[in-house]
């Protein structure tokens, strides 16, 4: 990049898992001279493959990949701490002269990286109350407890998920307002004035997708990944142990679920989570939509990209 050009303008693909986001930021890749920068809160997770369909390494056609395998499985991911270093990597990718291609569907983590959103304070002593809390209720009951204070953080968060029930019970209770309110509004420009991308992808599509990639990861193996996992420290209670899958493959190993029930919940948790990334991205009006059932969704992505570059037929 020459000392006058401007830096390409970044480009994120987003929407629902199993939707065809990899696929798709692949050919934004190619087609814009660009790398690819993770967006997925557990594909930062060394060594949890199967079970998040992290695109192998042989698979990326020789494109750039970061903020892949940066974390081991007993390390607390932070969103905070994610987006620090996901800027760092889009300036350095964008100094370069390529165009930063971010992909993945982590709603907070978009929202984190993509607009200037001044995270909420912490205060150890009210996370550990509400931590007390969890351990004497069980996570499910302190999620009930956070629907009845806010129904919209309730509605993204996990219902399993005790990390971050308590962090939206702890920003409740410092700000005296919505887990939400934090948030910066959907309105303004965002950072690097990125184009966003979404794939849309209606239930009745998607949904047997998901129940098919779900029953493919078990047959690859995800119960062995998990048990090499759990040598490595992975344990239910942990950021790690809290994914989608995991959860239910380490519930499996603790005799709590058979097999077959693992799948089963899997797939309920895995439409469930695609539910909440619908209705989060769909109220972001920056988002420039393509079908992802479309037989030629990647080339309308491309499309997308293009024409946001200024490139288009070019």
């Amino acid at each position: 990049m020459t000392e006058h050009q401007r830096p390409p303008r970044p480009v994120a693909v987003v929407g629902p898992t199993g939707s065809g986001k990899s696929d798709a930021a692949l050919d934004v890749a190619e087609a814009l001279d660009g790398e690819v920068v993770n967006i997925d809160s557990m594909q930062l997770y060394r060594g949890m493959d199967i079970g998040t369909a992290k695109l192998p390494p042989g698979e990326r056609r020789g494109i750039p990949h970061h903020q892949f395998d940066v974390l081991e499985v007993t390390a607390t991911a932070s969103v905070a701490r994610y987006r620090d270093a996901a800027i760092a990597d889009v300036e350095a990718i964008r100094a370069r002269g390529r165009t930063p291609v971010i992909v993945g569907g982590s709603m907070m983590y978009v929202q984190a990286l993509l607009d200037d959103w001044d995270l909420p304070p912490t205060d150890a002593t009210v996370r550990h109350r509400w931590e007390q809390e969890c351990r004497r209720l069980g996570v499910e009951k302190l999620h009930e407890v956070l629907a009845e204070r806010d129904p919209d953080a309730a509605r993204v968060i996990e219902v399993r998920d005790g990390r971050r029930t308590v962090r939206a019970l702890e920003v409740i209770e410092l700000t005296g307002r919505p887990f939400a309110a934090s948030q910066p509004p959907k309105d303004r420009p965002t950072r690097w004035d990125t184009t966003i991308i979404g794939l849309s992808a209606a239930a009745e599509w998607l949904n047997p997708r998901l129940e098919t990639r779900v029953e493919r990861m078990f047959r690859q193996g995800l119960v062995d990944e998990v048990r090499g996992l759990q040598g490595g420290g992975l344990h239910r209670d942990s950021t790690a142990g809290q994914a989608i899958g995991y959860a239910q493959v380490l519930d499996h190993l603790a005799g709590e679920l058979t097999l077959d029930e693992a799948v089963d919940r899997t797939v309920t948790g895995t439409r469930r989570y695609a539910r909440r990334q619908r209705a989060w991205f769909r109220r972001d009006p920056r988002i420039t939509w393509v079908d992802a059932a479309a037989p030629d969704a990647g080339d309308r992505v491309v499309a997308a990209a293009l024409a946001s570059a200024g490139t288009a037929g070019g």
